[in-house]
């Protein structure tokens, strides 16, 4: 008649909800009477719709202006519940979508790649005159025989949140090794999933395009903890026409469909 079963009858008797009538002490079979139905009916109702058992405790003993308060309260949780799913289901589909053909954003795996870098931990007011020393630090390094890949250069977020970070510019070296003088090494730059925004002309207005892959890394992509990344496909040492510049910006993000 309740529709509850005999392991539900019982938790609900150990936890107060509906105490039996009478307990057969040498079986341990439990006797309702009628009228204790409707409450088990209630009381499995309340627990399907996911209230709390000392929610539903409060229901069963409270006034009619009561009961209608507390179920009243529990629905306000659960639409608040659902509408929050509702948004974990669409960052979940948005994760897994690829960026549409016409967007400005690409998705890239960056392979490992030996480079000869240098890092310091910099000032953001320092920035720019201390990326331009190291950068030609290293294009001068490498000389006549020239890098083996696209420059470029790594950001850790501090820099921009606390005006103070770790900043690396690096140069790709193929097959040279060892550690040319000065403050320049040797390493291998680690792979890394990222989505990437290609911007042309000079860097003034670069804030706003990396406001916009922020935001589009946030919608779509799972962000990871690793530094921006920038590589300079035409720069000032390629073309005096600042507009010519080609730096593409890249976040790093962990790729649910890799």
């Amino acid at each position: 008649m309740t529709q509850l079963t005999v392991k539900a009858l019982r938790h609900y008797h150990d936890v107060g909800l509906v105490v039996p009538d009478q307990v057969d002490p040498a079986t341990g079979y439990r006797y309702y009477l009628p009228e204790q139905v409707a409450t088990a009916a209630v009381v499995r109702r309340l627990r399907e719709l996911d209230m709390p058992i000392p929610d539903v405790r409060a229901v069963l003993a409270a006034t009619p202006e009561q009961r209608n308060s507390l179920i009243a309260g529990h629905l306000a949780r659960l639409e608040t519940q659902l509408a929050a799913t509702g948004r974990a289901v669409e960052s979940l589909r948005a994760i897994l979508e690829r960026p549409p053909a016409t967007s400005r954003i690409q998705r890239r795996t960056a392979p490992a790649t030996p480079v000869w870098l240098i890092t310091a931990t910099v000032d953001r007011d320092q920035l720019t005159s201390w990326w331009e020393a190291a950068m030609e630090e290293l294009r001068a390094a490498a000389g006549e025989v020239g890098a083996r890949g696209v420059p470029g250069a790594l950001f850790a977020f501090d820099i921009f949140e606390r005006d103070r970070g770790e900043v690396t510019v690096f140069l790709p070296v193929g097959g040279l090794v060892g550690d040319p003088a000065g403050r320049i090494r040797t390493a291998v730059l680690p792979a890394a999933d990222l989505v990437v925004l290609t911007h042309h002309g000079r860097h003034d207005d670069a804030d706003l395009a990396y406001s916009e892959l922020g935001a589009y890394a946030t919608r779509h992509e799972i962000s990871v903890a690793a530094p921006l990344r920038e590589y300079y496909r035409r720069f000032y040492w390629d073309t005096e026409d600042l507009a010519e510049w080609e730096t593409e910006l890249c976040w790093p993000v962990f790729r649910a469909d890799a």
